[in-house]
């Protein structure tokens, strides 16, 4: 057994302590230290990590020359200034995404990345999923014929405005550039053109739910529709996420509700229909294969800045052509606060992990 990389953590808020959790059931990693701009957090973070030094400034983390990678789950406006400290201090680095607040920022990033020996994961986690690893191995059996149009749908009760993440922008960039990676992913081609709707609701000034469709370069056609407008008062929660992809021949397909995904193959020689845990946001594969990747010396699969950044252009210029477009408001600002109060009251968000007031102050909303 080769010895544990160390881990240090910029981040404590709900992703860094899913990060932490990962790391601790694998036997690659330690984690060595932790890094939270919030006393509160700190304290949490030494209940929870006993054996990691616990600091108030990062400084200390990027200059222990044992500590192996940087886990950076910041926020966005945060990630450029870490990035480049990581790589300097020879660092690999696991970070959300976006890896900026702008994608002038983020592609000098991804220069700076690529012109370094070091390796560098962004948290695309769709790319760790077992159902679309499953519904793409069924496409290249040809199974399904010429893949023709990708419909993507998520739509949820998630995070409001006033809830954080204003650096990472409204939902359609925020949580929607997954879905823009996910699109382009299938089609192995890149965007080439489209036209997007948005919708205003309860009065706030940027679109809480957007849809896109068009082309990609080599005619593969797209329509993907995000929103976390989905049912914040409704007595149960619903939710509406699927993939749809469908071929010259066959279609294959994927559901899911925060707690399992189906897989459902219509193949020209065999059809097939799969359940099993949806596993949220993938952690355990991430950290599994950045470590393996890491002493590899390697990409053995990872995600990568470049693909995070292209997702991250192309979500900001659907959602501003959404914009473009005048969105329509439906609902009204009192609507909004009463939601509002209802989430701050919630224990879970019923597969949708929010932040409440029982949560330390630098929780974030999830994607």
């Amino acid at each position: 057994m080769p010895k544990k990389l160390r881990a240090g953590i910029l981040g404590y808020g709900r992703m860094g302590r899913g990060f932490v959790a990962a790391m601790q059931d694998s036997e690659l990693w330690e984690v060595a230290a932790v890094y939270d701009i919030c006393d509160q957090t700190r304290r949490l973070a030494a209940q929870q990590v006993p054996n990691a030094a616990i600091y108030d400034d990062p400084d200390a983390i990027f200059g222990d020359a044992s500590i192996d990678a940087v886990g950076l789950f910041t926020l966005a406006d945060a990630r450029p200034q870490q990035i480049r400290q990581a790589l300097a201090n020879r660092k690999h680095v696991l970070a959300e995404k976006p890896i900026g607040p702008d994608v002038s920022t983020e592609w000098q990033l991804v220069r700076e990345i690529e012109a370094s020996d070091r390796l560098v994961a962004v948290n695309l986690f769709n790319r760790n999923a077992w159902y679309h690893k499953d519904i793409q191995r069924f496409i290249a059996e040809g199974e399904i014929g010429d893949l023709a149009v990708i419909r993507i749908c998520h739509m949820t009760p998630g995070h409001m405005p006033l809830e954080g993440h204003d650096p990472e922008g409204p939902p359609f960039h925020d949580c929607g550039m997954h879905y823009v990676d996910v699109a382009r992913w299938y089609a192995q081609s890149e965007y080439q053109s489209w036209h997007a709707q948005g919708l205003r609701m309860w009065g706030h000034k940027d679109p809480w739910w957007v849809q896109a469709h068009g082309t990609f370069a080599n005619g593969v056609v797209f329509d993907i529709t995000q929103g976390f407008i989905y049912g914040h008062l409704a007595k149960e929660k619903p939710h509406h996420c699927y993939v749809d992809v469908v071929g010259t021949k066959g279609v294959a397909r994927m559901r899911h509700d925060f707690a399992e995904a189906t897989v459902e193959l219509y193949g020209v020689h065999k059809t097939l229909c799969k359940t099993a845990a949806f596993n949220d946001k993938k952690l355990d594969v991430m950290v599994d294969v950045f470590a393996r990747s890491i002493l590899a010396g390697k990409n053995l699969g990872m995600p990568q800045a470049r693909d995070s950044v292209i997702a991250s252009e192309v979500s900001w210029a659907m959602l501003n052509d959404a914009i473009s477009h005048v969105p329509p408001v439906r609902g009204t600002p009192e609507e909004m606060q009463q939601i509002l109060e209802h989430r701050r009251n919630l224990v879970n968000g019923f597969g949708l992990p929010v932040k409440t007031q029982k949560q330390p102050e630098s929780e974030l909303v999830p994607d």
